[in-house]
């Protein structure tokens, strides 16, 4: 047990363990849930992924134009994208009818292992990744309701969930097959979004020059809004 466990004697077990970054802070979230200090049991809004962000974010990552730029939340929902992350990620958002979520597509949409060529990497990661963000607040039902689909439909995710391993998605580089140009090694990093506990705003680009940039950039033209030539008349009336 952890519970009423001090700061110093936590450090101390993880000194032990040789625990890592995310590791010992998963190991500091789970005391404090035990202490009735959770994320859960601190008021704040609750969030659910219905709801819409701020304009202001949707306008930072509307800026962002020449990377992949999406906020997801610690269910793995995306909630918010630029306009190349749609292009991105449209095996994953499908129709739109509904909330893109990475975890269910990652264990359970046969696509996913096309996207992923590096697939059991990524399974393992993101099951790491859910575990340490579950470990900050335990009693969050969405997240729980969505542990339970993905054991009962997934082998493969049952089996990872049970090695408890945790980790922190931070920086690194990835490699993804896209079904309109093809294999993109693509450079990431993680941002926490101070201002919405429980978000994070994920961004991939590409070395300039590369091979994989050339490819963003078709992606990015081919997937372009289509806007009505300006004519003469428009121009001259706009300068009146």
């Amino acid at each position: 047990m952890i519970a009423g466990a001090s700061s110093s004697v936590l450090e101390a077990v993880a000194r032990a363990l040789q625990l890592t970054d995310p590791e010992r802070s998963h190991l500091f979230d789970l005391a404090r849930a035990a202490d009735g200090d959770s994320l859960a049991a601190r008021p704040r809004g609750r969030r659910t992924a219905h709801q819409v962000h701020r304009q202001s974010l949707q306008q930072v990552l509307s800026v962002i134009t020449d990377g992949i730029a999406v906020v997801r939340d610690q269910r793995q929902n995306i909630l918010a994208t630029n306009a190349l992350a749609r292009a991105f990620y449209t095996s994953v958002i499908g129709d739109g009818s509904g909330i893109p979520n990475l975890a269910r597509f990652q264990f359970l949409d046969p696509e996913s292992r096309n996207f992923y060529p590096d697939w059991e990497m990524f399974a393992g990661m993101c099951v790491a990744v859910m575990r340490a963000d579950a470990g900050r607040d335990p009693h969050d039902r969405e997240m729980q309701d969505l542990v339970g689909e993905l054991s009962t439909r997934s082998d493969t995710f049952r089996q990872l969930w049970g090695a408890h391993d945790v980790r922190s998605h931070g920086s690194g580089t990835k490699r993804f097959h896209h079904p309109e140009v093809g294999e993109l090694i693509l450079s990431y990093e993680e941002l926490v979004i101070t201002a919405d506990p429980g978000l994070v705003l994920m961004v991939y680009t590409a070395e300039p020059g590369s091979t994989t940039a050339e490819r963003l950039r078709l992606l990015a033209s081919w997937n372009a809004p289509m806007h009505a030539p300006e004519t003469a008349e428009g121009q001259e009336s706009a300068t009146r």
